[in-house]
């Protein structure tokens, strides 16, 4: 496999696929999309044609047995990441299935002992975990360029009203509303970023006219081992923004837009208030990055840092900000 490209496959097409997914495998030197499906199979037909896939299958089933796949890559709404991942595995095919992982932790450790139990590669779509910023900061956090990590803060906030993706606000299809969506990247960057994992989580939010039963607006506060204090803030009402900050006993890191693959990120570390290092980096090879690791892991060669085993833990943080959020007190992350 290490001699020629591994061949994903997408199942779930769409948007994100196009504006992500094709630039991405246009870059890979390991990977290469070799097929597609998705439930509009008109839809499905001139994608293929246009974007010049070979592969468009008419099932589900079908993609997940040809022999012409190595890779199945879910992109299907998140209810469906569990029936979609188990299907995949069922049929001795390696998984990277998109966040949130599942609809509940329960759900997402079901999927990871099913991968287990196959003896097959089971990882998630956190992509942000191959950005250069995020890999910046956690090297300045391990060689204690800000001493001990005290407080840390991320926030993702984007106009979801004028996305594409009309499943996001319905509860039986979507995990949650930005917490979810994109507060999992916010906590998965953290715990990336710190190495530390979160054990309980106190959740402000509010619904509106638009959000329908999620949530538009949330804010979550967090206790982290490593005696870390962090704060994710999520927002569907606003203008894009990422930020990850870190403050320690001896510096702090910044990083505005830290989450973006679209522009440049400005990384900034300071020590009583001046600048003492500052860094620009582009992440637009991320999601190439993420496709190539984790099909030279399928060969043997390396790790995949995103792994389902530990995308269960960010499915866990997701599951205390519901219970708290509808309970009104803080809630404890289940080990």
């Amino acid at each position: 496999m290490s001699e020629t490209r591994v061949r994903y496959a997408i199942l779930g097409f769409g948007h994100h696929a196009v504006r992500r997914l094709l630039p991405a495998f246009a870059q890979c030197e390991h990977s290469v999309l070799t097929g597609m499906w998705r439930r509009d199979s008109v839809a499905a037909a001139q994608n293929c044609a246009e974007y010049k896939i070979p592969h468009c299958f008419a099932t589900r089933e079908a993609l997940c047995a040809s022999p012409d796949v190595d890779v199945v890559f879910i992109t299907s709404p998140d209810a469906m990441h569990r029936d979609d991942t188990l299907l995949a595995l069922r049929h001795g095919k390696a998984v990277l299935c998109e966040k949130p992982l599942a609809m509940n932790a329960d759900e997402a450790a079901e999927m990871q002992a099913a991968a287990e139990a196959a003896g097959l590669l089971f990882g998630v779509g956190q992509n942000f975990r191959y950005n250069h910023s995020l890999e910046w900061l956690r090297q300045k956090v391990r060689e204690g360029a800000i001493g001990e990590p005290q407080l840390a803060h991320a926030e993702y906030a984007y106009p979801a009203q004028t996305a594409p993706r009309k499943w996001i606000t319905d509860p039986t299809l979507a995990c949650g509303g930005p917490i979810a969506d994109v507060g999992v990247h916010c906590i998965d960057a953290l715990r990336f970023v710190l190495g530390e994992n979160v054990t309980s989580v106190s959740t402000l939010a509010r619904r509106d006219a638009r959000s329908g039963e999620v949530e538009a607006i949330a804010s979550l506060q967090m206790e982290m081992t490593g005696g870390i204090y962090a704060n994710v803030t999520a927002s569907a009402r606003a203008p894009y923004r990422s930020l990850i900050e870190i403050t320690g006993s001896d510096g702090v890191l910044v990083a505005e837009n830290g989450l973006t693959v679209d522009r440049p990120v400005e990384l900034v570390l300071r020590r009583a208030g001046e600048v003492v290092e500052r860094v620009t980096v582009e992440n637009g090879d991320g999601y190439t990055r993420m496709l190539d690791s984790f099909a030279l892991a399928l060969g043997g060669q390396g790790s995949f840092v995103a792994s389902g085993e530990d995308s269960v833990r960010n499915m866990r943080v997701l599951d205390a900000a519901f219970e708290s959020w509808q309970s009104g007190a803080r809630a404890l992350v289940r080990d």
